[in-house]
């Protein structure tokens, strides 16, 4: 049996996978089992199966997924922005095995093992440092994203408390903010489509203007950008400070808001601010560190250092779930004390699971041999060069870059004043153009974006820059004939 690749070549079943059974290669089969059993995220259900595709996929392969019909699809979003390397990189699956054969997982309450400690060791070695700050000096572990911003946040919290203030009960995020959908996350969210269902149940959190640059008045540079939201900043502590024990942004790239990009001397800014306040400052680089905005930490290019440090997602390289909260020893040294009401009691069954560990080692394993970050910025240039022309489209209000990230606005006439109608649906059929093509493009609202691994070679991006430009051009052409 053959099947066809996303350029017209064939694949062998060997090539695809074992396929047996009597949905042997039969896609069909798979959606129909899928959605009679599973509900999906961020997704809704009533638009499967026919407003919105599914994809069976049998197996990954560098920056390709496979389905389960033997067609290849870019995966150009890295899977949710997890995946660094590649599907199926064979160092971080070796490391799993070789892992699993030993111990695959123990309670770490109590007890303690070589995974969880030589990667806390390696984390604090490579964490952002700025002169004359008191390091990050302890990790917590975490089983993902969310819930390393809980962490986060219920520290923040419960060390004023544990030091007898007990009026420091808020928190400031950034307007456009994301930073997960568990309560806690949720509250210092700022996405409406996320939050306004859920907004009784949630903590008050106070908002900070953003420092994105798409909201540059017109002759206002980014950085006249990020003085100003500063300033709104400022005006909200001074108002506030009393009430607020941690600020929570995302460090160069509000990535869920819409790949939204600031100049990175907003976060100097705010680390000043912060500290004339009194205020910690939580740096979720849980989407864009390992290196995604052109660096190993975003923090790093405004040569700050926060006071708690969220990462996951690409931790592991995207092979298993994991998340570390970097914190100050000050932080720690807040809870120590004969009192378990003192203590931080946080728990996760999973927390410092040995796998995810080893996927963890084995990622940082490849970034100091491999020489990451250097790659990349070839890669970026590349991206860069592809990315330019999109600028000139008629319906492309910006092209925006930071790093590995590429981003697309798009708008009726490319002006930023006019966006399209929701009921447009222009990312969704950009999307379904870009599947058809055999790239994975999911769109955030009306924001095409570029987030591929960091294995894509010069073919895949070409189809890639390729394929979204044939992507817009469809679904401008079908809306209009929709409308």
């Amino acid at each position: 049996m053959h099947k066809t690749t996303h350029d017209g070549g064939m694949l062998t079943e060997a090539e695809v996978g074992p396929m047996t059974g009597a949905d042997a290669g039969d896609a069909d089969s798979w959606r129909k089992r899928d959605l009679a059993v599973l509900w999906h995220p961020c997704t809704q259900m009533s638009e499967h199966p026919h407003t919105l595709p599914l994809l069976p996929i049998a197996r990954g392969e560098g920056p390709w997924l496979i389905g389960r019909d033997g067609r290849r699809y870019l995966d150009a979003i890295s899977s949710w922005w997890t995946n660094l390397f590649g599907h199926a990189e064979p160092r971080i699956a070796a490391a799993i095995a070789r892992q699993a054969s030993t111990l695959e997982h123990v309670i770490l309450a109590g007890c303690s093992h070589a995974p969880a400690v030589e990667l806390a060791e390696r984390l604090l070695g490579i964490a952002p440092r700025e002169a004359g700050r008191q390091p990050l000096t302890k990790v917590f572990f975490a089983d993902n994203g969310s819930a390393g911003v809980e962490v986060a946040l219920k520290m923040a919290f419960h060390w004023f408390r544990n030091r007898g203030v007990e009026g420091r009960t808020k928190f400031i995020a950034l307007d456009n903010g994301y930073h997960g959908e568990t309560l806690g996350a949720l509250a210092v969210g700022d996405i409406p489509l996320y939050r306004r269902v859920y907004a009784p149940l949630l903590a008050e959190a106070l908002f900070a203007p953003s420092p994105d640059a798409y909201l540059c008045e017109p002759g206002e540079t980014p950085a006249d950008r990020a003085r100003r939201a500063a300033d709104g900043l400022r005006a909200l502590l001074e108002r506030h400070a009393d009430e607020v024990c941690a600020l929570i942004l995302e460090p160069r790239v509000q990535c869920a808001g819409g790949m939204r990009m600031h100049d990175p001397l907003y976060l100097k800014l705010v680390r000043e601010l912060c500290d004339a306040h009194g205020v910690f400052l939580i740096a979720d680089e849980i989407a864009v560190g390992f290196g995604r905005t052109g660096t190993l930490f975003a923090s790093e290019q405004a040569g700050v250092q926060p006071d708690l440090l969220c990462l996951s997602k690409g931790l592991t390289g995207g092979a298993l779930p994991l998340a570390a909260v970097l914190a100050t020893q000050s932080i720690y040294d807040g809870f120590l004390d004969e009192s378990r009401e003192k203590a931080f009691l946080h728990s996760h069954s999973y927390t410092g699971n040995p796998l995810a560990c080893a996927a963890a080692l084995a990622t940082l394993d490849i970034f100091a041999s491999d020489d990451v970050i250097a790659r990349n910025r070839v890669t970026s240039q590349r991206m860069a060069a592809l990315a330019a022309p999109f600028a000139a489209h008629p319906h492309v209000a910006e092209v925006r870059q930071a790093g590995m990230i590429v981003a697309f606005e798009l708008t009726r006439n490319g002006n930023k004043a006019t966006a399209f109608d929701s009921a447009a649906r222009i990312g969704l059929r950009a999307y379904r153009a870009a599947l058809e093509r055999g790239v994975l493009l999911r769109p955030l609202g009306d924001v095409l974006y570029w987030m591929p691994p960091y294995c894509i070679d010069e073919e895949a991006l070409l189809l890639l820059a390729t394929t979204t430009r044939a992507a817009i051009d469809h679904a401008i052409e079908e809306a209009g004939a929709c409308a």
